[in-house]
């Protein structure tokens, strides 16, 4: 017989007293979506995997010190970004601007909706695929490539005031697709690009 939990105090009572079902539960309802939702971060399913795995073992090696009162599910996707940061934080030297980038990434925690992250990233591709074809090259010298607005110019030819008026019109309608989370769903598509001297 499948269990069913009415709500999420009952469901916590039920881990805090180390019910197996209770544990279970939480894997058949969140551990597809949560690796859906880590490999969104990651983009690598054997890490996404892990961080996942990870999640799951604490939250039961610690189920007594749950709190009574607490959305389940909100608890399990911020676990999730929390152990995405920190494994990435073991593997770079965070500079500065990592750092900046990594605490932007806050914006687009959503633990509402496992999709919508995913969703946001495709509408940015679409979005960058539907730029002017002069303003989609530029960008993407300066934002995938990593490219100095300097070495643009030289690249294409053109005025830096050209480079610059290129990027500041992508990033302007971006901004009007996804608003204040654009920089951070742009850091998880192209990574940081360290030698880029322009941010906007």
């Amino acid at each position: 017989m499948k269990v069913v939990y009415n709500n999420d105090v009952e469901l916590i009572q039920s881990l805090k007293n180390g019910e197996s079902k209770a544990y279970s539960y939480l894997l058949n309802q969140y551990h597809h979506k949560l690796c859906v939702y880590a490999y969104g971060l990651t983009n690598d399913y054997d890490i996404s995997e892990d961080i996942v795995q990870n999640v799951f073992v604490y939250l039961w090696k610690n189920r007594v010190k749950l709190k009574d009162l607490f959305s389940i599910k909100s608890y399990l996707y911020k676990s999730v970004y929390n152990e995405f940061i920190d494994q990435y934080r073991k593997k770079k030297t965070v500079i500065a601007l990592e750092k900046e980038y990594i605490d932007a990434l806050n914006h687009v925690v959503d633990t509402e909706d496992e999709n919508s992250l995913e969703r946001l990233i495709t509408l940015v591709k679409q979005e960058i695929e539907h730029l002017p074809p002069k303003c989609k090259q530029t960008f993407l010298l300066s934002k995938k490539e990593g490219l100095t607005n300097m070495e643009i110019a030289e690249y294409l030819d053109v005025s830096i005031k050209s480079v610059e008026a290129h990027i500041t019109k992508a990033f302007s309608i971006l901004r009007q697709t996804v608003g204040d989370k654009m920089e951070s769903l742009l850091f998880l598509l192209f990574g940081i690009t360290r030698r880029s001297s322009s941010t906007y």
